[in-house]
């Protein structure tokens, strides 16, 4: 019996401590075309993901695996956008208080494509469930996405719809027990090929990867935060780890907090304070102070400000000035 084409990608993962190693960016790439083309059988699928998650992705391969996906699922080109922000964790402990940030670029002026996946993990809230509460519809083609970004400068877009075949295997978290590498694939996509891209991590070891898979697919700046739940949200009362690329200049930083003390976690999240605060209707410090961080963050990836304190008092006076009705 011929051995079949995709073992040899399993047995490179798989041969042992001695004898695995990870794939080259061509090997993954191929890897990822046979994947989305339904060339591999269920086992092997099995077997690939959980060796990767295993060793944990390279740069390389995570950069193989998105010219993969960039292929098979092209967008349009010609769509332009300011920032690429991707948001797949969801949030536990805290409400999507970035949610606010990228919408108040986007009333700055800022073009914001921001892509994502749902319902993956149970007890999470996911941006794509609160994007109703502002009216926002979740784009189910690219000529939508367009229509959203010329009218309101934001446009968001879930991975079922960008990418399928990469929304079936995130949902067999349910049959794994453990997220894929799919989950930080998704985040490296950019497929609107944008120049500023944002994204979150929360294990230590993911934000150095996901800098190094930038610089390896030419981004040339990038924010890679190591925030709230995973996703790109800066916590305001403990110091949060940063990777830049500016200009293709690699650097980190940690990012320091803004509160002393650690603000005190809500017993249970109420989902409409979110769009209550954009509207002045409530007072929430953290969410306040999250958001703000945030955005001070994306206004140095943008080069709009230079330094924490210059990029706060900027962020601050952007959302004192917010229109409250917009919502």
């Amino acid at each position: 019996m011929q051995e079949h084409p995709f073992a040899q990608y399993v047995r490179i993962l798989g041969k042992g401590k001695k004898g695995s190693r990870s794939l080259t960016l061509d090997e993954a790439k191929h890897a990822m075309q046979m994947i989305l083309e339904d060339q591999v059988q269920p086992e092997q699928l099995g077997a690939f993901l959980m060796l990767l998650r295993i060793k944990e992705e390279s740069a390389s391969e995570l950069a193989g695996f998105v010219d993969g996906v960039r292929e098979k699922y092209a967008a349009p080109i010609g769509i332009q956008v300011d920032i690429d922000w991707s948001t797949y964790a969801g949030k536990k402990r805290q409400l999507p208080w970035f949610l606010l940030t990228a919408l108040l670029l986007a009333e700055n002026g800022y073009k914001i494509f921001m892509h994502g996946a749902r319902g993956h993990t149970q007890g999470r809230i996911y941006t794509q469930d609160m994007l109703s509460r502002f009216k926002i519809p979740s784009c189910d083609s690219w000529h939508r996405v367009e229509q959203e970004l010329n009218q309101r400068n934001f446009a968001f877009m879930g991975i079922d719809k960008m990418a399928p075949k990469l929304a079936s295997i995130i949902e067999m978290r349910q049959l794994f027990g453990l997220r894929s590498p799919v989950h930080t694939l998704c985040r490296m996509l950019n497929p609107l090929h944008s120049k500023a891209c944002v994204d979150g991590v929360f294990h230590p070891a993911y934000a150095p990867m996901h800098q190094q898979t930038n610089a390896l697919l030419n981004v040339q700046n990038s924010l890679t935060i190591r925030g709230d739940g995973g996703e790109a949200e800066v916590r305001p009362d403990a110091d949060c780890e940063i990777r830049w690329i500016k200009n293709g200049e690699l650097s980190e930083q940690q990012w320091p907090r803004i509160y002393a003390k650690r603000e005190v976690k809500e017993a249970q999240l109420q989902q409409a304070h979110l769009i209550e605060l954009w509207r002045g209707e409530i007072t929430h410090p953290y969410g306040e102070g999250a958001l703000i961080s945030t955005l001070a963050s994306t206004l140095i990836l943008l080069d709009v400000e230079k330094t924490f304190e210059d990029a706060q008092l900027a962020a601050a006076s952007m959302w004192q000035q917010r229109d409250k009705t917009r919502f």
